[in-house]
């Protein structure tokens, strides 16, 4: 895990969800001020430095420069592009400033010691807002205000006059019960005390943790009257702390009732009138590679050989849209929470298992229904027909990753010379990728072993085979090839693409300077000297005492890929189009792909996807998938704690993985745990912070704590509740 440090305002967890672009209030700083030209540093203190991230500014204003609003001119300033007018929108914005009582809606943006910030779209800058004014708002709620200034000219002031839609309603804590009443103790600060009478405890026992929700408010708003809706368990526990993870990140612990009908309703057999309608594989070598755990299986791979020496290699992706029909309950629940979650013990899938598992769920030796992506691919890898369409498939065989990599490695076992030809065109079609500018990031991920009761006893750091970039290669291409089948349409058809941004440019401007420092020469005048720069660079590491570091500052650089109707490629991936198709199971968005798709090539006069709602379900959904990588890296963080805290007072060797002014993190090179080394505790000098080389350095003794520098380490001390560890240094 790599540290990435900003000057956000000090915020609770979750505390920085905004349901407006960054994208539309940057755009109206410049509506607002069409001659005046901004760099990056500007634009970031107008939007509003306690609120964004200088890396989320950068993407913002690059993604409005690709899509023409503005025009980014010598010595990286930006300008409104000519010929744009200002919007109403961007002239209402321009009075909010004023001492006009108006309201304004906007979003809570609160602060750990109560106070808060209004985030609006029609406001340049944000509206504070005491703690005694917020009436009952929480974190994260839309409200609407009334602003004015603040005595002596400052920044404006506001109060709360109205919650329009609160953004949270459950709360995981601890019950504490007296005789005559109970206390809610939440796992997170909240600015208001929960009010937790005796009548809705609902069973729950004294130190129970507990998920609750507000049940109502009191008539002055400032009291938060909440009742007990699930009971999960006493802290500490496995399921327990596993539960609160998800539920803290607003993912519904089950599904519904109406739901759940609705799945148990869908037939297991499949009609007869179906299969006659749709492309038959069955008889046509399929199988499938997926981690030896998982039950969710969304894809399938077909091959065989044409009689003009092709290979025919269909991508065959379980048909999710046939059994989950857009608008019903199972469809808005799917929506709901965009994405499955994956923790370290456990998957909280989109949809029920009776599909996800069962009916959908491309299990072997079962007839199933596929949405799929056919290659004609010749030997060099190189597609000369494509087919998209509803096909029904048999897999006849279900191989995890490490089977399908020991018949690759020895040529011996279940269908190993069809293993071999996709392996050999996998190969060829990521050196095409690679040499078209596609970064090559290897990332280490851990997985843990545990007893029967959920405790850690062992980490493993999973290693990345044949067999797993197979499967990944074969994915991309159905991906990107749907992606520009869809795009290139000249119907111009609504789409959800997966886009990623140019890098961060100041960014990168350090990290060519850090890189040369260690004898590496980079270009980054254009996009592709700096995809082919990062890859030489990345490879030259190898081995050597600045890999982590750089490999370290490298991901840094990167923007964060999202779901947006606007395509502006996949700059990681080297690709101008790009979308999710293959994994509808467990992303709502490939749901979304599929039910496009299907549309255009069953009458491409129908589909009629309104593009603003197209965007606000890209917009949703990327935030969900944001919202179950925290779940994701929390629960890993929380069994690294708990490993760890069975370990106090052994070494380690690690590598310093990030640097504040307070001290510096350490990954442990065994497990990738990671804990914390307080600058204060390291007593053989007087340490200075050096914030652009990442490093503190002894004033006496020139010694050095640099990022990607190795170190042996002491666990010290653990805190589970806090998921923090303590190291000191040996």
């Amino acid at each position: 895990m790599t540290r990435l440090l900003t000057n956000k305002r000090n915020k609770k967890s979750g505390g920085n969800k905004r349901p407006y672009s960054l994208e539309q209030r940057i755009l109206h700083i410049f509506t607002n001020n069409p001659t005046y030209a901004y760099g990056y540093k500007a634009i970031h203190s107008k939007a509003g430095r306690r609120s964004y991230d200088a890396e989320e500014v950068v993407e913002a204003v690059n993604n409005l420069c690709q899509k023409g609003h503005i025009t980014r001119n010598k010595g990286n300033r930006f300008q409104l592009t000519a010929g744009k007018e200002q919007a109403p929108a961007a002239k209402e914005a321009a009075k909010s400033g004023n001492t006009s009582r108006k309201l304004i809606e906007g979003t809570v943006d609160m602060t750990s010691t109560g106070n808060a910030y209004i985030v609006s779209e029609h406001a340049e800058r944000d509206i504070y807002v005491p703690a005694s004014k917020l009436k009952g708002a929480f974190d994260g709620d839309r409200v609407k205000i009334r602003a004015g200034m603040r005595r002596g000219g400052r920044r404006p002031e506001g109060e709360v006059v109205e919650i329009v839609e609160r953004s949270k309603s459950v709360f995981t804590g601890i019950v504490k019960i007296a005789s005559k009443f109970a206390l809610f103790i939440p796992d997170t600060n909240l600015p208001l005390n929960l009010y937790l009478p005796m009548s809705k405890i609902n069973g729950a026992k004294d130190g129970n943790k507990v998920l609750v929700r507000i049940a109502e408010w009191s008539e002055d708003g400032k009291k938060p009257i909440a009742e007990v809706v699930e009971v999960l368990g006493m802290p500490g526990e496995n399921n327990a702390e596993m539960l609160s993870i998800v539920a803290n990140r607003g993912f519904p612990l089950q599904f519904p009732d109406e739901v759940m009908a609705q799945a148990e309703n869908i037939p297991d057999a499949i009609d007869p009138e179906e299969i006659a309608r749709r492309r038959n594989f069955k008889g046509i070598t399929t199988f499938t590679i997926d981690p030896i755990d998982a039950k969710d299986f969304d894809d399938a791979l077909s091959v065989q050989q044409l009689p003009n020496g092709n290979w025919e290699i269909g991508v065959h992706i379980a048909d999710v849209t046939h059994y989950v029909t857009e608008g019903s309950a199972l469809d808005k629940e799917g929506y709901k929470r965009a994405t499955s979650v994956y923790l370290v013990d456990r998957v909280i899938p989109m949809f029920p298992e009776k599909l996800s598992n069962l009916v959908c769920s491309l299990r072997p030796n079962e007839d199933k229904l596929c949405f799929s992506a056919v290659f004609e691919i010749t030997n060099e890898a190189e597609v000369v027909k494509q087919w998209f369409g509803k096909t029904l498939i048999h897999s006849i065989r279900r191989f995890h990753y490490a089977e399908a990599q020991e018949i690759l490695d020895t040529g011996k076992g279940d269908y190993a010379a069809e293993l071999q030809t996709l392996n050999n065109l996998a190969k060829k079609l990521r050196a095409k990728r690679m040499e078209a500018g596609s970064i090559d990031f290897g990332s280490d991920e851990v997985k843990f072993v545990l007893d029967e009761t959920g405790k850690p006893i062992e980490v493993k750091v999973k290693v990345m085979h044949d067999s797993n970039r197979l499967i990944e290669d074969f994915m991309l291409l159905a991906n990107r090839s749907v992606a520009a089948f869809m795009n290139t349409r000249p119907e111009k058809v609504p789409f959800v693409n997966r886009t990623h941004n140019l890098p961060d440019v100041e960014k990168l401007v350090e990290f060519k300077r850090l890189a040369a420092d260690f004898g590496y020469e980079m270009k980054i005048d254009t996009p592709e000297q700096i995809s082919q720069s990062l890859n030489q660079l990345l490879q030259q590491v190898q081995g050597k005492p600045e890999q982590h570091l750089l490999e370290t500052l490298a991901i840094r650089s990167m923007a964060k890929a999202a779901y947006s109707t606007h395509n502006i490629g996949h700059y990681g991936l080297a690709f101008p189009h790009y979308t999710h198709f293959t994994s509808p199971i467990r992303r709502y968005p490939d749901v979304m792909v599929h039910r496009i798709l299907h549309q255009y090539l069953t009458d491409k006069n129908i589909v009629n996807r309104n593009i603003e709602d197209l965007e606000k379900k890209c917009e949703h959904t990327s935030i969900m998938e944001r919202k179950a990588m925290e779940a994701e890296r929390e629960s890993v963080k929380y069994k690294q704690v708990e490993y760890l805290s069975e370990r106090l007072g052994q070494e380690f060797e690690g590598v310093i993985s990030g640097v504040a002014n307070f001290g510096f993190w350490v990954e442990l090179s065994d497990n990738k745990c990671e804990g914390l080394v307080r600058i204060s505790s390291v007593i053989d000098d007087t340490y200075f912070f050096d914030e652009k080389q990442h490093a503190f350095v002894g004033y006496n003794k020139g010694k050095r704590y640099q990022l990607g520098a190795k170190v042996r380490v002491r666990i010290v001390s653990t805190d589970l509740h806090a998921r923090t560890i303590d190291f000191d240094v040996v």
